[in-house]
């Protein structure tokens, strides 16, 4: 049954996409964002996808008052919370804003839920709470050893949810660990927007392909992998999106909480990825080997069985799929960022 639900940070660039999905599957939204890496001109281009507006609010999570006021204005069902800073470099330079906003934001946000009564809840977490796997594929059972500010406020946020549910059993609580979303919808019309130099590979190579950086930088080329290049588990952001749908679809249906994996299961080199752009985009991409980076590893990728047996999900995009649908938005992109720093997913 259709129902309404919030999502955090929903102008971002996974929070677009999942804002999509839900709609698609019937739902009514409502969007919270405090627009701090992102612009309200995304709300305009889910209309344009789904053909209906989700209500929105230019609101930061850790607004008591604004909050309070959004939730008694709605009838929500559930939460998907996907509002945080999220930059890894970023977080080591700046720890305490990282902290203050992804463990106080979701502090706020559960607070504000509870007094109205909500109490099902979905979060944005990361593979980075594993830092260096011992072994590959990495289920959810492996140790949780975050490297960085960053990794270290996503398994706080979930040692507090835990916490928050064990305190009330009423709750019921969603954790999910992406491993690294690329790609963007299909019509080209919301993707990934990075401010400033990319961190991750794929909008990159989009901005290389384009003109507007002028070669890669290969971090290493002597790992022990096939190429002598890392490995990673690349998934597109509407298998993502809809891993949340099938995330909130358990929760409303009342059943346990959970913490599974949203990646694809399968490994593919920094090559890999370059020569899959070069596909899609119709040019050879510029690139240069450089020394590796301290604190990469050669290999990390899911193992995504646990989301197949408690949410019957599975990725079903390639990794063809991520680059032809990033290229699209790249040759696109119509929305320009304009506010200092910071992100929403």
């Amino acid at each position: 049954m259709p129902q309404e639900i919030l999502v955090t940070g929903g102008t971002g660039f996974i929070g677009s996409h999942c804002c999509v999905a839900l709609m698609e599957q019937g739902h009514r939204v409502v969007v919270v964002d405090n627009l701090s890496n992102s612009e309200a001109e995304v709300i305009d281009r889910i209309a344009e996808i789904t053909g209906s507006r989700p209500a929105f609010y230019a609101l930061d999570v850790r607004d008591t008052q604004g909050m309070d006021q959004v939730l008694q204005g709605h009838d929500i069902s559930a939460a998907i919370h996907f509002a945080g800073l999220k930059a890894v470099g970023e977080s080591v330079a700046a720890p305490l804003e990282y902290f203050a906003n992804n463990v106080g934001g979701t502090i706020a946000l559960c607070q504000a839920l509870s007094r109205r009564g909500i109490k099902r809840l979905i979060f944005s977490s990361s593979a980075t709470v594993y830092g260096a796997p011992d072994q590959v594929p990495v289920a959810e059972a492996a140790p949780l050893r975050p490297a960085s500010p960053y990794g270290h406020s996503k398994a706080m946020v979930e040692q507090i949810l835990a916490d928050l549910a064990r305190s009330d059993p009423q709750w019921r609580i969603g954790v999910l660990r992406y491993f690294n979303p690329a790609g963007a919808h299909e019509s080209g019309l919301i993707g990934e927007s990075p401010r400033g130099t990319p961190n991750n590979l794929v909008p990159f190579l989009a901005q290389v392909a384009a003109g507007e950086r002028e070669f890669l930088e290969i971090f290493g080329n002597d790992y022990p992998t096939p190429d002598g290049t890392g490995i990673r588990d690349y998934i597109h952001v509407m298998d993502l999106a809809e891993g949340h749908g099938a995330a909130l679809a358990a929760l409303l249906a009342d059943g346990a909480g959970f913490t599974v994996n949203l990646g694809s299961g399968q490994g593919h080199s920094v090559l890999d990825v370059l020569h899959a752009f070069e596909a899609a985009c119709g040019q050879p991409i510029p690139h240069r080997h450089a020394p590796r980076r301290p604190g990469d590893v050669a290999t990390c990728y899911a193992d995504p069985a646990q989301a197949l047996a408690m949410l019957g999900w599975e990725s079903r995009r390639d990794l063809n799929s991520i680059c032809r649908d990033a290229w699209r938005w790249q040759c696109r992109k119509p929305i320009k960022h304009s506010s200092p720093w910071g992100a929403s997913d």
